[in-house]
């Protein structure tokens, strides 16, 4: 990689990582272009050379983090040797994941993100396709074999991860009601219920 290949791949790292700053300390009002570059020290020329718009570059964080999720999940699904374990290990790492990276998580699971969803789902889908297809792949080797009820995949999705991502936007409101450790504890058995044969 030529020296001005890795200065801009630098450019872009800070401005990913100082609008996660920005956006975790400040909420979508205060993304604006100068608090993007005051946060990363980058030049106004070189956010929109990179991302085009603080939309683009809120997009690319958005994926990066969901990229990061999505990874933890599907690795931990490797280690699991059945449908029930499997499910535990996906309540356990998603809660993990919330409580480890917080910031990236209110991210996640925001306003913002949910509209970009709805209005640009597939594109986000396609991007993580690498990530989802092992996910998926899982949950139908376990359809197949018997051990999970054959619901069509959205569904089955919804059914695993719903409850554990409703309680992970309840704890990170800030209602201080959620135990995510007891959750982790308590969740798998309840959501194993709701997809088992």
């Amino acid at each position: 990689m030529s020296p001005k290949q890795q200065r801009g791949e630098a450019t872009v790292e800070q401005l990913l990582d100082a609008a996660l700053r920005v956006y975790a300390e400040s909420g979508e009002q205060g993304l604006t272009v100068a608090a993007l570059t005051r946060a990363s020290g980058v030049s106004l020329g070189s956010l929109y050379h990179h991302f085009g718009s603080v939309d683009g570059l809120m997009n690319a964080l958005l994926t990066r983090w969901l990229g990061r999720l999505l990874g933890e999940l599907v690795a931990a699904l490797e280690h699991t040797r059945t449908a029930h374990t499997g499910i535990r290990a996906l309540v356990r790492t998603y809660l993990n994941f919330v409580q480890e990276h917080r910031e990236a998580a209110l991210l996640l699971h925001s306003s913002y993100a949910d509209r970009q969803g709805m209005a640009d789902g597939k594109r986000l889908r396609d991007a993580q396709e690498a990530r989802l297809s092992p996910l998926a792949e899982w949950a139908g080797r376990y359809v197949d074999s018997g051990d999970l009820a054959p619901l069509p995949a959205p569904l089955l999705e919804s059914l695993i991860l719903g409850p554990v991502i409703g309680v992970a936007r309840r704890w990170l409101s800030g209602i201080d009601d959620v135990d995510l450790d007891q959750a982790a504890v308590l969740l798998p058995e309840r959501i194993w219920r709701a997809v088992a044969l």
